[in-house]
C-alpha cells in the first residue's frame, strides 16, 4: 500500500463493535485502513464492504499474532496500530500457549504483535493505540504485578479489568521505553458499549450487554468509536498526549497507583519472559 499522504491505519477486532465502526468512519475520512479479526466470515463481508484489506488472527494463539505481524510488516508504513482486539471469559482457562485466556487475549497477544512490529512503527513514527476500559478502575485497582494471571481470586470482572489496567501499564512503558524513537502510545476507554462483548463472560455482563438492559446501560459503537478515531487522527502532544489514558477527550484518573513506573516496567519483563518462544 503506497503513502499518499493518508495515514495507515491497523484495526484489531476490526469485523465487529468499535473496531468495525471506527474503520467505517476512517475510510469514510479518506484513511487507507487495515482490519484484522477472529472470524473469516464475518472480517472477509465487513473489509469487502468497507473496500479495504484484511487479515487473520486468534489471539489465543500466539502462532496467528506471529504470521500476522509478518503479514502487517510487508506493507510500506503503519501510521496507526489500534489495539482494539479483546474480552472477557466466564471462567479461568489457559489457552494452548499456556497463559490464562483473558490475559492472553487483552495484553500478551497485543504485546506481541506490537514487539514484532517495533521496527516498522518507529520508522514511521507511529501511534499505537489500546483499548482500555473503565473496567480498570472498578475491577483492576487490586492488581498484583506478582499475580498478572489472576491465579488468586479469578473472577471474570477481575480477570477482566486488571488486564484492562496491563493495558494501560503497557500504554506508559511503551511511551517511556520507546518514545525517543518517535513511536507514541496512548490508551482511551471506550465505555460500556452496545457490541457483542461478554458473550463468553459471567451472567451479569451477558445479562447486561445481551438482553434490553442493555440499551439503559450501553452506548452506541458509533458514539465510542469517535474516541479511536479522535487519537487515531490527532497529533501528539497537540491532540492528546502520549503515554496517557483518556476517557472521551479527558485523562481518566487511574485508581491503581504506579507513580514510579515500576508496576508498568515489571510488566514489560514479565510479558518478555512469557513471550520469549514467539519474540
Amino acid at each position: 500500500m503506497e503513502n499518499d499522504g493518508r495515514k495507515t491505519i491497523v484495526i484489531t477486532g476490526g469485523s465487529d463493535g468499535i473496531g468495525y465502526a471506527a474503520a467505517r468512519a476512517l475510510v469514510k475520512a479518506g484513511q487507507n485502513v487495515i482490519l484484522v479479526g477472529r472470524n473469516p466470515e464475518k472480517t472477509a463481508r465487513v473489509a469487502n464492504e468497507l473496500g479495504v484489506p484484511y487479515h487473520l488472527a486468534d489471539y489465543s494463539r500466539l502462532s496467528d499474532v506471529v504470521r500476522l505481524a509478518g503479514e502487517l510488516n510487508a506493507y510500506d508504513r503503519i501510521d496507526v496500530l489500534a489495539n482494539n482486539a479483546g474480552g472477557a471469559q466466564r471462567e479461568r482457562k489457559l489457552t494452548d500457549d499456556g497463559f490464562e485466556r483473558t490475559f492472553q487475549i487483552n495484553l500478551l497477544a497485543q504485546f506481541l504483535l506490537t514487539r514484532l512490529l517495533l521496527d516498522k512503527l518507529a520508522a514511521s513514527n507511529a501511534t499505537v493505540i489500546q483499548t482500555a476500559s473503565i473496567a480498570a478502575n472498578l475491577f483492576g485497582a487490586d492488581f498484583d504485578p506478582a499475580d498478572p494471571e489472576s491465579e488468586n481470586g479469578y473472577t471474570s470482572f477481575r480477570a477482566y479489568g486488571r488486564a484492562k489496567l496491563c493495558d494501560i501499564l503497557f500504554t506508559r512503558e511503551l511511551q517511556r521505553r520507546y518514545g525517543d524513537r518517535g513511536l507514541c502510545a496512548v490508551a482511551f476507554e471506550p465505555g460500556v458499549v452496545r457490541t457483542n462483548f461478554g458473550s463468553e463472560a459471567g451472567r451479569f455482563v451477558r445479562f447486561c450487554y445481551h438482553t434490553p438492559l442493555k440499551y439503559l446501560f450501553t452506548i452506541s459503537p458509533e458514539k465510542s468509536a469517535r474516541r479511536l478515531t479522535r487519537l487515531a487522527l490527532g497529533a501528539p502532544g497537540a491532540d492528546f498526549t502520549p503515554g496517557e489514558v483518556y476517557s472521551f477527550k479527558k485523562l481518566l484518573r487511574l485508581k491503581f497507583r504506579d507513580a514510579d513506573g515500576s508496576a508498568a516496567a515489571s510488566l514489560w519483563d514479565a510479558c518478555e519472559a512469557r513471550l520469549t518462544p514467539w519474540l
